[in-house]
């Protein structure tokens, strides 16, 4: 065990309120690209950029076009949650982690077993007619194969937050919420260029700010400790840790 992980055992097994802010870096090591890998979103060979294909108004006006992509580069229906969405799980079990935040659609965190999961850009296993209302699960989405449609004959859109379109305030208020009020922040897996949501650390008044993530960010001088490991393995490391001395203390 590295000084920095054995730092971060110490630090969680200290409190009760930490709270983890993650982005598409957690998601990489259950085979999801992110946006800027060599398999990622700004390596596509489309006609449009992704930001204007996963803009409201290119679904609104090219919905084939849109669908077209989306199952292509934004579904990953195989991909399973790894070691960090699994021990963040745990650490909530514990009472030790009190929120997860993330700037992700997969929907892993959910399938981990977290409870109290703040997506700021929604959510692709849920899907909505804009007709009806009607909910739909991703499995509609992939056996479409084009414009997903409800049975009332609505166009199914995914609930996620494309361009143009604001994020839930509500979701981002209790993101806030929780930020503000952690003993602890764990930030991993994003450059933190992402706007607004990447604001949210800024919200944090803690003394113990946490950052995993294999390149710099523009925070790394506000960090009190800073990982350059897997995430993955980090908290896995630590949950560990955490566990025993659990089992040791009843």
């Amino acid at each position: 065990m590295t000084p920095e992980i054995k730092k971060l055992k110490d630090i969680i097994q200290n409190t009760d309120n930490v709270v983890f802010f993650g982005g598409a870096g957690v998601s990489t090591e259950s085979g999801i690209p992110d946006f800027r890998s060599a398999d990622g979103l700004y390596s596509s060979k489309y006609k449009y950029p992704p930001e204007t294909i996963l803009s409201r108004s290119f679904f609104n006006n090219h919905t084939e076009g849109f669908y077209r992509f989306y199952c292509e580069k934004m579904l990953y229906p195989e991909a399973k949650p790894n070691k960090a969405h699994i021990a963040l799980a745990k650490l909530e079990q514990q009472g030790k982690l009190k929120a997860v935040i993330t700037q992700n659609v997969d929907g892993l965190h959910t399938l981990a077993g977290s409870k109290r999961v703040f997506e700021l850009h929604g959510s692709a296993l849920r899907n909505i007619c804009l007709n009806c209302g009607k909910n739909f699960n991703m499995d509609k989405i992939l056996e479409s194969q084009s414009v997903a449609h409800c049975s009332c004959g609505g166009i199914i859109k995914p609930d996620v937050v494309l361009y143009e379109e604001q994020l839930d305030m509500n979701v981002m208020m209790e993101a806030i919420e929780a930020i503000y009020d952690a003993d602890v922040l764990i930030v991993g897996g994003t450059s933190l260029n992402v706007y607004p949501a990447a604001g949210l650390i800024e919200h944090y008044r803690g003394d113990k700010l946490v950052l995993i993530n294999k390149s710099q960010t523009s925070y790394d001088r506000n960090a009190d400790l800073i990982i350059r490991e897997s995430i993955g393995q980090t908290l896995e490391k630590v949950v560990a840790v955490t566990v025993r001395a659990a089992l040791g203390n009843s």
